[in-house]
């Protein structure tokens, strides 16, 4: 389906994600392109150390991404614009959260992993209208963080910033499928 959407999706996750932080408020302690010292130590090196994540090069986050986040969640298997964000909301709330999300917007039991019934169902319904759905429920969860206070207003940019994209990568691809129809008929 979307199998040449990850290095768009990563480049506009990255630019979400940035650089090194350690912020008291973030319960993920040291992060580095989004990648939270728990997960580095979890995806790459058990006994990490803060320094060890702010020296983490961009091509093992990239690999991380990749495996932990991007593959688990079957990405590659969704359309265009659901699998960014999806992605996008797996890596910023967790790979637990996204898909359940994912599968109550298309009706399936959230059992938290996508299979054949959760594609089938994603299959069936509108891109953008998967994506619009996914995005209003991420950002009522966000909204209801006792961190909403500190992180709300950059979260809230994201999750705009997120619809937009995926909508858009959505609507092309669809465009790009219509011209193959007609170009076949």
């Amino acid at each position: 389906m979307a199998t040449s959407s990850y290095d768009d999706a990563l480049r506009r996750l990255l630019a979400h994600e940035g650089g090194y932080s350690n912020h008291p408020s973030d319960p993920g302690g040291p992060t580095n392109f989004g990648i939270t010292i728990i997960d580095y130590r979890k995806y790459l090196k058990p006994d990490a150390t803060a320094a060890d994540v702010k020296a983490m090069r961009l091509d093992e986050a990239k690999a991380i991404y990749r495996a932990k986040y991007w593959d688990a969640m079957r990405c590659d298997e969704l359309p265009a614009g659901v699998d960014y964000c999806v992605f996008d909301y797996g890596v910023n709330s967790g790979i637990g959260r996204a898909p359940k999300v994912l599968q109550r917007v298309v009706g399936v039991a959230d059992d938290g992993r996508i299979g054949p019934l959760t594609l089938a169902a994603v299959r069936a319904r509108e891109p953008a209208t998967i994506v619009a759905a996914i995005c209003g429920e991420r950002l009522a969860f966000l909204q209801r963080l006792k961190t909403w206070p500190v992180f709300g207003k950059g979260w809230a940019r994201r999750v705009a910033e997120v619809r937009a994209a995926a909508l858009a990568m959505a609507e092309r691809a669809g465009r790009m499928s219509e011209a193959s129809s007609a170009v076949r008929n």
